[in-house]
């Protein structure tokens, strides 16, 4: 079968732009040579590190997030699909519960194991391209890096996504030294479970066709991308159906509210150097300093080429986002596995700088589960509490509670997606009933798409950040205030309760 390049390389030839470099698969090396000790200390470092942020799980003190919560909603009602993300996500939530429960310690054990996978798939495509000592370092720095620390801690979908990419990555990367069936399938496994975890995962695919047009060494073989395309569509079909049966709420969140095509009129260039400065956040200011010196071996190096390819496309869409509208750094998490991997490249020669890398990457993995267990009371002088967005929240949970049965009330009722969020979960054996309040037209959030409340007779207690109360369709229905109060940590606003009628939700019949 001809390749997409019209030749195609046997197994053991060298690809077009390779001449001029050594072949280091890390696979062999000289009888006199000395063995390369990298390969252990990579290993050993991610299993003590993902062993740290494990053991120190259950002593953790901060509240789930709103989307943590979210997620194990979601866990608890398996479906191919969930109003903002594809459904991988609530899937592993469910298994990891099965097993362990409904404790935050349960919800919060997949990550640091599925990041340490990951960085375990790292190493591995490092070594393949480069070699060993490149591979080790970026499995080192990808496991160490900051975000990675922080979504050891935080239920993200990047989580899941970024194993599946970097396992395309290297999946791909065989597939353009030699065509193979089996390596195929898995390019399409990995693109369609990627994508089932987060859409951000399909950049994979428009990255490479870039790195097909612009190397010919970056091309497989027809037959291998038509399988691959063939088992990522099955794996994804599912989800897409899901979306159409459901308005497509997924995609809809992506396009408009992730897009910024909210914003598209209004042109704000001075958000871009905030979006770059962020990068250094994602990956660690030296290991991205590393990948950007890299940049300029674009041309002697098509190793280097390659992965720009799977990189700076990503950073080109979200800085074009940032230009119009404000952006989360993690939206181009997808790109920094290429980052890692050639910034190991970069760093290989330099022990240094590698050192400096590592070293700044790991304080940080060191401290934030550390500084977690204070949650609670950690604050520098007199200042706000560090943490302060991810505790309060339970409590605010529990404290609603009482009102309701203080009230006389088993219904909750509330149109805010932090309150509900954690209120689903801290409140989930109170015996009392939750539901988001109805809106028409598209529903703004999850809770308004599956939970809304539905009409009937009595009353609920309505939780709402606004001192009006809730809008009544119903002009006949009247409300009074409960309580007003002002939660610990996370709010800086204060939360109003009212006694509602249901009727008040609905237009008069």
């Amino acid at each position: 079968m001809r390749s997409i390049a019209a030749t195609r390389c046997s197994s053991s030839d060298r690809r077009p732009g390779f001449s001029s470099m050594p072949e280091t698969s890390g696979s062999s090396m000289p009888p006199s040579a000395k063995p390369d000790p990298s390969l252990g200390w990579a290993l050993g470092g991610i299993a003590l590190l993902t062993a740290f942020r494990l053991a120190l799980l259950p002593f953790d003190r901060a509240d789930l997030f709103t989307d943590d919560a979210q997620y194990w909603l979601w866990g608890q009602d398996l479906a191919w699909g969930y109003y903002s993300k594809p459904p991988l996500i609530g899937w592993i939530l469910w298994l990891s519960t099965a097993i362990g429960g409904d404790g935050m310690t349960a919800i919060r054990a997949p990550l640091p194991i599925l990041h340490g996978l990951t960085a375990l798939v790292v190493l591995a495509a490092g070594r393949t391209i480069f070699g060993p000592r490149a591979g080790a370092i970026a499995g080192l720095a990808y496991v160490t890096a900051p975000a990675v620390a922080v979504a050891s801690l935080l239920v993200s979908t990047d989580t899941p996504m970024l194993l599946f990419f970097a396992l395309a990555l290297l999946a791909h990367w065989r597939l353009t030294r030699a065509r193979s069936l089996p390596r195929a399938v898995l390019l399409g496994v990995a693109v369609g479970l990627g994508a089932l975890a987060k859409y951000a995962a399909l950049y994979f695919v428009p990255c490479a066709v870039i790195a097909a047009a612009a190397l010919p060494m970056a091309r497989i073989a027809w037959r291998d991308a038509l399988v691959a395309a063939a088992v990522a569509l099955a794996i994804l079909a599912p989800n897409l159906w899901w979306n159409y049966a459901n308005s497509f709420s997924a995609v809809t969140h992506v396009v408009d509210h992730n897009a910024g095509l909210e914003n598209a009129a209004r042109f704000e260039p001075g958000r871009l150097a905030e979006a770059v400065f962020s990068q250094f956040g994602i990956s660690g200011p030296v290991i991205f300093g590393a990948w950007l010196l890299g940049l300029g071996a674009l041309r002697r190096d098509r190793r280097i080429a390659y992965l720009a390819c799977f990189s700076l496309p990503i950073f080109a869409v979200v800085l074009l986002v940032a230009t119009r509208s404000p952006v989360n750094a993690n939206w181009t998490a997808a790109a920094h596995v290429a980052v890692f991997l050639a910034a190991g490249q970069v760093l290989r020669d330099r022990p240094g700088w590698t050192r400096a890398g590592i070293g700044i990457n790991l304080a940080v993995s060191l401290l934030l589960p550390i500084a977690v267990i204070f949650a609670p009371t950690l604050r520098i002088g007199d200042g706000d509490l560090l943490l302060k967005r991810y505790v309060g929240r339970a409590e605010a949970s529990r404290h609603i509670a009482e009102i309701a049965r203080g009230a006389g009330l088993d219904t909750i009722v509330s149109g805010d997606r932090s309150t509900l969020a954690d209120a689903f979960y801290t409140l989930r054996e109170s015996g009392l009933a939750i539901y988001a309040e109805p809106v028409e037209g598209f529903p703004p959030h999850h809770y308004a798409q599956k939970h809304p409340l539905p009409a009937g007779p009595g009353e609920v207690l309505f939780i709402t950040t606004s001192p009006e109360g809730p809008a009544c369709r119903n002009p006949e229905a009247t409300f009074a205030p409960v309580a007003e109060w002002q939660p610990n940590g996370y709010s800086n606003k204060p939360l109003y309760a009212f006694r509602v009628p249901r009727a008040c939700f609905f237009p008069p019949a």
